[in-house]
Parts: structure tokens; sequence; C-alpha cells
């Protein structure tokens, strides 16, 4: 008869000490929520990673200028830069820079290479109409007739023509505006291009 007794006993022993487990388990979740979530311990890294992202590069311009200049090489310049900009990241020509060979006030574009010839080499004093050939490509929008007509195709007419077309429509967009131009095909197009800029 006692075997009943000490049987419910038990039952309340180990049910009291269940319950006792199940409180000191949520305790501890409550006292330390998360502790063991991978979420929470993965986050960190996610942020470190995208702290390390390099930075994003400001757009501009990058020129080549040799010759007679300080330090020639690569030239980083802003959009809208012109050639003296570029002569002046240079380090600035040397004495023996023929400068009149330079058009300083030429724009340049990106990846242009500028020389700039060393006196009493050939080439160093150019005419006007070579000029263009010595700081780069042609400005399509800019450009006087006689720089035009040095180009490869281009005679004097077409050069006129070009420079009437400009005066009419406005500064060039795009180098294949000169397939509206009398006298320039497409064989002649693909001749000039990288050799003029609009």
């Amino acid at each position: 008869m006692d075997a009943f007794p000490v049987a419910v006993s038990t039952r309340r022993l180990v049910a009291a000490a269940l319950l006792v487990l199940a409180l000191v388990v949520l305790g501890v979740r409550h006292l330390h929520p998360g502790a063991h979530s991978p979420a929470l311990v993965a986050a960190p890294i996610r942020v470190a990673r995208t702290a390390s992202a390099p930075p994003r590069a400001a757009p501009g311009l990058v020129v080549d200028v040799e010759g007679a200049v300080r330090r020639p090489g690569l030239v980083h310049l802003a959009p809208g830069s012109r050639v003296a900009d570029a002569v002046a990241g240079a380090g600035g020509a040397t004495r023996l820079a023929a400068r009149v060979g330079v058009n300083l006030a030429a724009p340049v574009s990106d990846g242009q290479q500028v020389v700039v010839p060393r006196r009493g080499s050939a080439g160093s004093a150019p005419a006007a109409a070579d000029a263009a050939a010595v700081s780069g490509p042609v400005s399509l929008s800019s450009a006087t007739a006689e720089q035009l007509d040095a180009l490869p195709g281009v005679g004097p007419v077409t050069a006129q023509k070009i420079v009437d077309y400009r005066t009419q429509h406005g500064a060039f967009h795009s180098v294949d505006e000169l397939d509206a131009i009398p006298g320039i095909g497409p064989a002649r197009l693909a001749d000039l291009r990288g050799l003029v800029v609009p």
C-alpha cells in the first residue's frame, strides 16, 4: 500500500525537476536573446566586407603628354580641360620646347596624346594647317578651315563645307555628323575616325 504514494511523490519530483530545468533554459534565453542565433553572428562579417569596398573613381580625362615637358606621361584632367592644362599637369614645358608648335587653347579629349616638340626637331614650327596634327585630334567644332584642310582626304573645298555646316547647325555632337556633308561618304568618314573629335 505504501508503493502508490512513493510512485506519486517520485512523479512529482520528476515533474518539479523538469519544470525547474525548463525555467532555467527559458531564463537563460531571456537574459541572452539570440546568443546562439547564426544570423546575428554573420551580420558583422557582412558589414566588414561592405566597409572594405574601394571608393569609386571620379570621372575625368586621361591624356598622354610627351615631348619637351618636365614629367612626360599620363595626366588626369577634369572634363573641359585644354592643352595648356595637360602641359601644366606634366610639369610645364621645358626650355627646349617649341611652343609655337602647340595650340594651348585646343580642347583635349579622353585618350588623346599631346606632343610638345623640341626646338630644332623636324616639324618643330609647323604651319597653322599642321598645328592640329601636333596637338592631337582636330576638333570639328573649333578647327579652322586650314586645320581641316590638313586632314587626309579633306581638301580646301570640303574643309569649307565643314565650316559652313558648323555655322548653320552649331557645334558638332558626333563625328558621324560628317556624313551629312557632301563629299564625305562612309569610306572617308572611316578614314577620319580617330583623327577628329566633335
